[in-house]
């Protein structure tokens, strides 16, 4: 039943996939047309995200907008290949505005963990702080759901490519890993809140539990992000 409802006209049940491709590469145009994707002006004017701007000039808005940003063609090439793979069985599964709204917010759980612990002189963005959100939220639902041999499958696969590309960032010095880490951190802790309306849902009390601990991850990433790092 699964995979039928997963290749079931598969190309209106991922429409919000298609409008966030849509959008990251419209975004990357723009940022061509201002200076170029690599340029850091054009990237900062954007709202690429950078700390002291965030703390000193309180942009918050860029922890939003970062995640619509991206440096160079191979970047916003390889984030939106995994987000057009993600996208095609995530979004029939939770629904469309569930995978929206845990994509966008993964996106900022990200940049929260890498304002509070990343370098203050740093501009960063990309969305692989959503994406690795949505292998966070498939995990989740992975936990949950063993017993389904798709879910099973997938939350393997999800599992084994968050930890591939995690141990790779540890090799890349220009990979904000805390953004990744944080991305998925989110993405787990929404996955158990927002569930999946075609699967299993987690007991109450671990939603409700779920809930405390990313508000105490958001107040506490905040807090931390306000002392300037160097």
């Amino acid at each position: 039943w699964i995979m039928q409802k997963l290749n079931t006209n598969r190309f209106s049940s991922t429409f919000v996939t298609n409008a966030i491709l849509i959008v990251l590469f419209v975004v990357f145009i723009i940022e061509t047309i201002m200076g170029g994707s690599t340029n850091i002006n054009t990237l900062v004017r954007l709202g690429a995200m950078n700390n002291q701007l965030v703390t000193v000039e309180h942009q918050w808005w860029r922890l939003f907008t970062a995640q619509f940003l991206h440096i160079g063609w191979l970047h916003i090439a390889s984030n939106a290949v995994m987000i057009y793979y993600m996208g095609q069985f995530m979004e029939p599964l939770l629904g469309h505005w569930r995978f929206l709204t845990v994509y966008l917010l993964s996106g900022i759980g990200g940049n929260l963990l890498s304002y509070a612990y990343g370098s203050d002189s740093v501009v960063s963005a990309g969305a692989s702080t959503a994406l690795f959100g949505l292998f966070g939220v498939v995990i989740a639902l992975y936990l949950a759901n063993r017993a389904i041999p798709a879910i099973n499958y997938l939350g393997r696969q999800a599992l084994a490519l968050a930890i591939i590309n995690l141990a790779l960032d540890l090799f890349a010095s220009h990979i904000d890993i805390l953004g990744h880490l944080g991305g998925l951190i989110s993405g787990f802790l929404l996955g158990i809140i927002f569930g999946s309306a075609h699967l299993r849902q987690y007991h109450h009390k671990l939603r409700v539990i779920a809930a405390v601990v990313i508000i105490i991850y958001v107040v506490f990433c905040l807090h931390q992000g306000i002392v300037i790092n160097n």
